[in-house]
Parts: structure tokens; sequence; C-alpha cells
């Protein structure tokens, strides 16, 4: 009989009980509070391998939700970086680097036309849905159910699954995120379910002449790679072009990852504005908003408002510069993407033979795994899906030396290092095989859903 796997966190569990002490849960972001007895502190990373402070090594999947596509401490990138550092930081003044990554972009991405930079996802998307209220003249705009588009007021709602009865012809009722983001600003928010083509069609009719924008995430980074049709992201700009709406897509976690032209490129729908952050530069901290010349152009005086005291930082600018020439004239995506369809065919075969009915979502940069003979297809599927199996499995791989999301909602990320070490794919299936024998024992003795 397979034993549970030991791991020794006494360092980390002394760090959380000293820093809960002075940051909330012990942590400066609630998603990386796992528990009390359960949150690590990272030491350092590389390649495609973590190291927490005990000393634990992981292969590293979550990847910091992607954004070091190339993997960690990447000397290349670095170098770039140090460069940077030598320009000064700051200035309040623009430098000609801004440029030559601009120019990168536009000839990766054709609807990037003209390219502004800021820090992080939420600040460009923040600043998408302004530049498409500028433009428009109009306030309100719509979302999809599941999407991801960052940690601010008119972003953060959902579809309350949790009390919404799936026998009824009613929609789940519209709930925030969290605490503290006001009632009023809801009413401007419309939510529709992915892949729904007559529910898209219905909101456009009731709500069209009174939306900016669309957002959409055509493959969800926050729900598992649940992926929009290309069908239904056509017919989505079809919609906004009959409307006068503009088609944002949010490509914060698919732009540079899973293609040189983005998600966009794949489906072949070109969006009035577009979002970029996490692989732009490898994890140092940029973000781009990109679009159509004439919208673009509405960032200026006594249009939209756009700026930031580190925005085209210049480390982050000279990191962009480096890792999106990587991106675009190496083998670099291809890497790492063969390495992806390598690890699903290896969990695949692990599964297989022990008669584990499952499926992948997304693309083989950033996937998600389901118990089911197909992945869902919107929010609400998934969200009334079991997904036991996979959250008890993700918790016997973090003893085993594999860092991966603690519950089904964040994709699998792959970087270009996973791809060039072959040790990641041989531990990886080692340590798959074993928590998917221990899962696969707590299921047979009735203890799944017991809380550990």
């Amino acid at each position: 009989m397979i034993s549970a796997p030991q791991r020794r966190l006494d360092k980390s569990n002394a760090q959380f009980q000293r820093a809960v002490k002075r940051l909330p849960l012990g942590v400066a972001s609630t998603f990386r509070y796992w528990g009390d007895e359960r949150t690590i502190y990272a030491h350092h990373g590389k390649g495609g391998r973590t190291w927490d402070i005990d000393g634990n090594s992981y292969v590293d999947y979550r990847l910091g939700y992607g954004p070091a596509i190339l993997g960690y401490a990447d000397e290349r990138v670095d170098a770039a970086a140090r460069r940077g550092m030598e320009v000064g930081g700051v200035f309040a003044l623009s430098t000609e680097r801004e440029l030559i990554v601009a120019e990168r972009v536009a000839k990766m991405v054709p609807a990037a036309e003209l390219v502004r930079f800021s820090n992080s996802g939420t600040e460009a998307v923040m600043a998408a849905l302004r530049l498409a209220r500028a433009y428009t003249g109009r306030e309100s705009y719509l979302l999809v159910e599941g999407g991801y588009h960052g940690l601010f007021d008119a972003a953060m709602w959902m579809a309350n699954m949790d009390e919404w009865d799936a026998k009824s012809n009613r929609d789940p009722e519209v709930v925030p995120y969290g605490k503290g983001i006001p009632e009023t600003v809801k009413h401007l928010a419309h939510l529709v379910p992915m892949n729904d083509m007559q529910r898209l069609e219905d909101t456009f009719r009731r709500h069209g002449e009174t939306m900016a924008a669309m957002l959409i995430e055509p493959i969800q980074g926050n729900c598992c790679a649940i992926s929009a049709s290309r069908d239904y992201v056509q017919l989505a700009r079809q919609l906004c072009d009959q409307y006068g709406v503009l088609l944002i897509i949010d490509e914060v976690k698919t732009g540079f990852r899973v293609g040189k032209g983005g998600i966009q490129g794949i489906l072949g729908v070109r969006p009035d504005i577009t979002t970029f952050a996490k692989a732009v530069a490898n994890g140092y901290p940029i973000s781009l908003v990109a679009g159509r010349e004439d919208v673009m152009r509405s960032f200026r005086y006594g249009g939209a408002s756009h700026g930031g005291t580190y925005t085209a930082h210049s480390v982050s600018l000279a990191a962009a510069e480096e890792c999106l020439r990587i991106l675009d004239e190496t083998p670099a995506l291809e890497t790492l993407a063969g390495y992806g369809e390598r690890l699903k065919a290896g969990v695949s075969q692990i599964l297989s033979a022990r008669g584990i009915t499952h499926s992948f979502s997304g693309h083989p940069s950033m996937f998600g795994l389901f118990f089911a003979e197909a992945p869902p297809d919107n929010y609400r599927a998934w969200k009334t899906s079991d997904y036991t199996f996979y959250d008890r499995m993700a918790y016997y791989l973090h003893d085993l030396g594999i860092i991966v999301e603690p519950d089904s909602r964040e994709p699998w990320f792959m970087c270009e290092a996973h791809g060039l070490d072959d040790s990641c794919l041989t531990d990886t299936l080692k340590a798959v095989e074993a928590a998917v024998e221990l899962t696969l024992r707590d299921q047979t003795e009735g203890r799944l859903d017991a809380a550990e």
C-alpha cells in the first residue's frame, strides 16, 4: 500500500506565525494563503522549479500564474533587465525603448496598431474599459461568466452558483467577488454564459445600444482554461460591430503564450482593444493596452486619462524587449507547447491505465484537467461539476514536489525551461502516478470529501 508523502514545512510554518502578526493571512496576496500549516514561502526559483525556505524543491506549474514563460531567473532576460537598471529607473519622461517594444508588439499582433504601457493586468484592463467608455460615450459593459479581468470593482462580478437552482428558468444572481464592492456598480455590468450563442444575441438585443464594451477571455485563465469556441468569439465580433460596442479581448494570460499573435490569432478574430501582461517580460512587472489606432488615440488630453509613475519602467521595458524577442525569434513557444503535449500524454496514460475518465481544456501551454469525458465549456457547467478528485490529487502533488493550484480553477502553465529539462517531466509523472493512487485510496475509503 502506498503511504502518504512526507514534506517538512517547519520553516514555512514558523514564518507564517511571524508574518500573520503583520500581514493579513501572513501573505501579500490572499491567493497565496493555502492554510495555516500548508502556506509555503519561496526561497528562489530557477528554470521550471521553485524551492521553498524549507529546501523543498517543486516542479512549478503555477509559474506565478503564468509570467515565467521562459522559466525563473532566465539569464537572457535578467541580463537585459540589469542593462535596464543602468538607464536609471523612472523619469516621468519617455525613452526610446518604449517605441522599440511597441514595434515588436505590433509586429507580433496585427490588431495592436498603437500601444500603451501599464504595470499589471488589472491596470491594463481598467485602462481598456475606460478607453472604451471614452470612445463610445457609453458606460455599461458585458462580461462572460467565469472570466477574470483583475481586482477592480467593475470587473469583480460573478454568477452566484452556490445558491442557483439549475432547474429554474432564472439566471444565477450576479454577486460581487467579495465585500467592499459598491452595489451601485452592478447595474452597469451584464453577464452572459460562455458559448451560449442565443444568450449572447439576446443580451446584445436588450442592452447593445448602451454598452461600451464586451470583455472576454477566450481561454479563461482563472477557470481551468475553459475555452470559447471560434464561432462564439466570431459572433461576439459581429454583434459588437452591429451595435457599436468595442470588443476587448483580455490576453493577460494567453498573450504571447498560446502563440505569437495570442489567442486572437488562433481564433482569427481581431479585437478593438487587447490587454497583455503575464508573459510580456518573464515576470518583470509590465502590461500593455493595444488596439485600433482611432480608438487608442482617445488616450489624450480631454479624452481618456492614462498614466502612472512606474509605467514603462526602464527595467521592465528592457526585460520585455528581450523576452518578446525570444518568443518572436526562437522556438521557445514550440518548446513549451511541445512539453505541454508530452505532459498531457503522460498524465492521460496514467489515468487511462486505471480506467479514470478524464479530459483536458485550453492550450498545451496552459491547460486544465477534468475528470469527465469532456471538459465543461462554461462556468456554470464547471461550478456544478465534481472536482473533488482533482482537489485531493493537487493536495498530494504539493507534498510530492509539484506545484499546481490547490483547487481546479487555475490552469497548469508551461515554460520553456520545462521543455529543456527532461527531469521535469519524469519527476512530474512519477508524482502524478503516486498522487492518483493516494486519491483512489481515499476515494475507496470514502475519505475524498474529508478535510485534511
